[in-house]
């Protein structure tokens, strides 16, 4: 018989855009007994849950409870619960995200209409406005941080414009929330979907999300009961509303709605140690605080942008829209961009990434997210890279790259002092 060996993943720097390094903590809490879904002490755990949420999205909204599943999970179940056969969707597309978000919507029977942006660049909002204006669309769906990019699309503005016009404004925040400022509410966002596995340093599995009355308005609409927890007496308000049941089961807000709320009502068996997992990373999140963790992000995303400028590389996309979470390079001409990063992670122990489509083989991106969003991980991706580059024959000046880092953190030290 076959013997397999006890498991050993081997020391790893994660500088990529997802996943990132684990917190120690949110490892430790993974590990603690598992509790029954009804359990009261579970249930306690999952309203801290729903608190730490809203303070997350910066949001009064009722509504704030992860779907178990990786942050795409939580990209359907907004779409596929708000989207009805025939609604006209208006996705602005920047990078490889959006493209996503299209492709869900017309899985979901949408009449989906897009306009699109150079990767590398985002939307002046005026240009979104003038496209609801013209398309008249029941809902936007759009990325905030686009990590195949390394782009950023300012919010604001644009859902000002959607609650003016009554259209439903739907937000992909996978790759920012936690890391750079995510305001719901104050930017009249209607549901803005996250991930665990970027900014939040939580293993990937969950997708928090959140919305508001407008939102919940729809699913109440659309919502049915399980057959099989259904009573004689319980009616289907999808059945007579004149609205389409939501097409999942497993991605129906309306039923995931009951399971988080007061009633408990049976749906699925939640993802314990996960949620065990989401509850430590929140609380170090809010034990740092929002803004001086979105210092942090800010600080370490412009040391990499100095530290690879020093090294004479030239970096993709517009500065004005840079997502400061990830760093994307480009590569230089005849360097192998594959055999670089092979060598950074056999050698260092460091992951970077590539990208995909039409920059796929032309960047590398450095993420720098969460627990692996640090001074030493950010001098140890640069030295590295420095290193490597020499040695693919690439003529660089010795040092700068590191010495330019290390310039924005003594500015960093002169101001604070």
């Amino acid at each position: 018989m076959k013997r397999y060996k006890d498991l050993a993943p081997p020391p790893r720097t994660i500088m990529t855009p997802g996943p990132v390094e684990v917190d120690p903590r949110v490892l430790r809490a993974m590990s603690y007994p598992i509790l029954g879904q009804f359990d009261p002490a579970f249930t306690d755990l999952m309203n801290e849950t729903m608190e730490m949420l809203r303070e997350l999205f910066v949001t009064g909204n009722q509504w704030c409870y992860p779907v178990d599943g990786t942050s795409r999970s939580g990209l359907e179940a907004v779409l596929v619960s708000l989207i009805e056969p025939g609604d006209r969707v208006l996705v602005p597309i920047y990078g490889r995200f959006g493209h996503l978000l299209t492709e869900i919507a017309e899985r979901c029977g949408a009449e989906v209409i897009t306009i699109e942006a150079e990767w590398g660049t985002v939307f002046d909002p005026q240009q979104v406005i003038d496209a609801i204006r013209q398309y008249r669309p029941a809902l936007v769906a759009m990325v905030h941080g686009e990590t195949s990019t390394g782009c950023m699309q300012p919010l604001r503005e644009i859902g000002h414009y959607c609650r003016e016009m009554d259209v439903l404004f739907v937000v992909d925040a996978v790759a920012t929330i936690g890391g750079v400022p995510v305001y719901a509410d104050k930017w009249q966002i209607d549901a803005v979907m996250g991930g665990t596995q970027k900014c939040l340093s939580v293993p990937a599995g969950m997708a928090p999300l959140t919305y508001n009355d407008r939102v919940e308005r729809k699913l109440l609409a659309r919502k049915s009961i399980e057959r099989g927890l259904r009573t004689a007496s319980e009616f289907q308000p999808a059945a007579i509303s004149g609205h389409s049941r939501i097409a999942s089961n497993y991605l129906d807000l309306a039923q995931l709605q009951d399971y988080w709320s007061p009633a408990r009502l049976n749906h699925h068996t939640e993802a314990t140690s996960m949620l065990y997992a989401l509850r430590e990373g929140l609380r170090i999140l809010l034990e740092e605080g929002l803004e001086a963790r979105f210092a942090r992000h800010a600080e370490n995303g412009a040391a990499i942008v100095a530290g690879v400028r020093g090294m004479g590389l030239q970096l993709f996309g517009n500065d004005q829209a840079r997502l400061p979470v990830v760093t994307c390079i480009e590569i230089p001409p005849g360097i192998d961009g594959e055999s670089v990063r092979s060598m950074l992670l056999e050698d260092f122990g460091i992951e970077i990434a590539s990208s995909f489509g039409p920059l796929k083989g032309r960047i590398w991106r450095i993420g720098s997210m969460g627990y692996s969003s640090s001074r030493k991980n950010v001098l140890h991706v640069l030295g590295a890279l420095e290193a490597t580059l020499l040695r693919h024959g690439f003529k660089l000046p010795a040092g700068e790259g590191v010495q330019a880092a290390l310039d924005v953190y003594a500015r960093k030290e002169e101001v604070t002092c």
